[in-house]
């Protein structure tokens, strides 16, 4: 039956034929008898054959399973509508590409006489959730895999809030998935949203009211048109250059400087050895290059889909790359700089919130303990930071800023999701500010780290290609030396507390269950340490990952940066020698 449904697609059914004609018997069942689930990001897989991949078929059912979803959800669905963008990846190989894949989804909709607003050409993953509140649709997909390797793509799933889907909404789709598996009648025609009077295109609509409401934390739009600072911007083969563009166009600014060679869309990301601008200096080579020979101190850099951003800036001819930890704090303190400054007289900071995922620096909790402000932890996802972001909006509360350490930003609530576009234009602003006060961005995190507390924190991560291995090194810990007993030291380290978020158990808790909502799907253990060191071990939800994140949280007087910066490296040495064990388990170490 699965060849039958292939037939759409010619090369994804040689792919099958190869596998069963080489007797690869263990890949076929690998790609046949497991299906794609949500994680972190929506469903996201390599392209090419197989229900565990993302193909033709496996869009079409999923699109079919969320119809069918969202009809029993909205009466009003018909009225309402869908939306649906792509970014510009794609692969020979599969004949799949993200424009292909989203005119099936379109289709499966238009066949059903769903209204789609489908974006005429690719546009930022931002666009997607955005346009779902503008245009008050219920729902809207984006067909993008973000930051992940070339062969990879993805299916982001929006609710009608803005905010990317949780649960129990993934679960309940997947449910309707398995029930309607063969495609309809017209799910195929992908030619449908050139001719369905029920397709729109809300391009322009949803760039000019973006672009406007960007304009909303804009602070210092006479100085941005003044600067002399000069910045280069890379979108790294994706979709951000023409947005990018016009954000700095929208805050006064001249245009960035792009990198030539990672101007324009490229499937295949031929200038970068992978597509993530998170992997720091060796991957912002062309971007840092260029800014030396134009004279640009700062460098801005929008992964593929933009929806995340890096940062490096110029000293002594030297170039320091921000983390995302760094880059949140500088965001904490300008977004709440600006708040007061711009607030009315009667504004109440109890009424102002930050929010960051778990796994993430505490800095916002140690500016909004001195300030005066609401922090909150989320699970790791910005899935979790959008719905909880609606939930105070709805409530009255005024929502500044929020962040995920994987240089995630959400600056201002237009859009509930992280958006690497509207983050480089206020980090550009930002930096046009400091320079009239003979401040570098360098310069002024050390200003905030004097003033809240040093928050010295590392993230890396190992790979590991076989889910049993994870599985055990996990369970190890929760049967450490005894069955159901965590460890209580880690070498020389004393661990204080332990919060396992895949079982709810939170030893810090009075009735020890963790106050973050269960996350079973996925492996997470977080450990604190007496002397002030958070450290997480979690599994990736997106790719082959085993990632760790430490980081010491420093009092204000503790001000020995090279003192903290020691006592954490060791304190990582000890947590991979004794937990991760990569020689034992055979694990991956990232690549320098």
């Amino acid at each position: 039956m699965y060849l039958n449904l292939l037939l759409q697609n010619q090369k994804t059914k040689e792919q099958i034929e190869s596998l069963l004609q080489n007797g690869k018997h263990k890949e076929l069942r690998d790609r046949l008898c497991c299906r794609l689930t949500f994680g972190t990001a929506g469903l996201r897989s390599a392209m090419g054959a197989g229900f565990c991949y993302i193909n033709d078929l496996t869009v079409i059912q999923s699109t079919q399973g969320i119809y069918k979803y969202l009809e029993r959800c909205f009466s009003d669905f018909k009225q309402r509508g869908f939306v649906v963008g792509y970014d510009t990846r794609g692969q020979v190989t599969s004949n799949c590409s993200s424009k292909k894949l989203a005119k099936l989804t379109a289709a499966v909709l238009l066949a059903k006489d769903v209204p789609v607003y489908f974006f005429s050409t690719y546009v930022p993953t931002p666009f997607v959730p955005y346009a779902v509140q503008q245009l008050k649709a219920v729902a809207g997909v984006m067909i993008t895999a973000s930051h992940n390797r070339k062969e990879d793509n993805g299916y982001k799933v929006y609710w009608e809030n803005g905010a990317q889907i949780t649960s129990p909404h993934d679960k309940e789709i997947i449910k309707c998935i398995e029930e309607c598996v063969e495609p309809w009648n017209g799910s195929w025609n992908e030619n449908l949203v050139d001719t369905s009077p029920l397709r729109q295109d809300p391009l322009k609509k949803i760039c000019d009211c973006y672009m406007e409401d960007l304009k909303r934390i804009c602070y210092h739009r006479e100085l941005n048109m003044q600067t002399n600072l000069k910045f280069v911007h890379t979108s790294f083969h994706g979709v951000g250059h023409d947005y990018v563009q016009l954000a700095f166009k929208a805050f006064g600014f001249q245009p960035p400087i792009p990198v030539p060679e990672q101007k324009d869309p490229d499937p295949d990301f031929s200038t970068v050895r992978c597509p993530n601008p998170e992997e720091g200096e060796s991957v912002l080579e062309l971007s840092l290059r260029l800014a030396e020979k134009e004279n640009a101190r700062v460098v801005v850099a929008t992964d593929p889909d933009a929806d995340r951003l890096a940062v490096a800036e110029q000293q002594n001819g030297c170039w320091k790359v921000f983390t995302g930890n760094e880059l949140a704090a500088l965001f904490g303190w300008w977004m709440f700089s600006c708040w007061k400054e711009n607030c009315s007289e009667d504004a109440d900071v109890k009424n102002v919130y930050m929010l960051a995922t778990t796994v993430s620096s505490k800095i916002l909790r140690a500016i909004a303990l001195k300030e005066g402000f609401h922090f909150e932890e989320t699970l790791p996802g910005f899935k979790w930071i959008g719905s909880r972001v609606k939930d105070l909006l709805d409530n009255g509360k005024e929502v500044l800023f929020a962040f995920e350490e994987s240089i995630g930003f959400m600056c201002g609530t237009s859009v509930l999701d992280k958006d690497g576009v509207s983050a480089a234009v206020v980090i550009a602003e930002m930096a046009t500010y400091l320079e009239g006060k003979n401040l570098t961005l360098a310069q002024k995190l050390i200003e905030i780290y004097e003033t809240y507390g040093y928050h010295i924190s590392k993230t890396s991560y190992f790979l590991c290609y076989d889910p049993p291995t994870i599985k055990r090194i996990f369970e190890k810990l929760r049967n450490f030396d005894a069955p159901q007993s965590y460890p209580k030291f880690c070498g020389i380290y004393n661990i204080l507390h332990v919060r396992d978020i895949t079982t709810g158990y939170d030893s810090s808790q009075p009735n020890k269950k963790s106050v973050l909502p269960v996350s079973k799907s996925s492996q997470m253990i977080t450990f604190t340490f007496q002397n002030g060191c958070v450290a997480t071990l979690r599994t990736s939800g997106t790719e082959p990952k085993i990632k760790y994140y430490a980081e010491m949280c420093a009092l204000p007087e503790q001000s020995d940066r090279s003192v903290l910066e020691e006592e954490l490296q060791k304190l990582i040495e000890a947590l991979i020698e004794n937990f991760l064990e990569p020689d034992k388990n055979g694990l991956i170490w990232r690549s320098a």
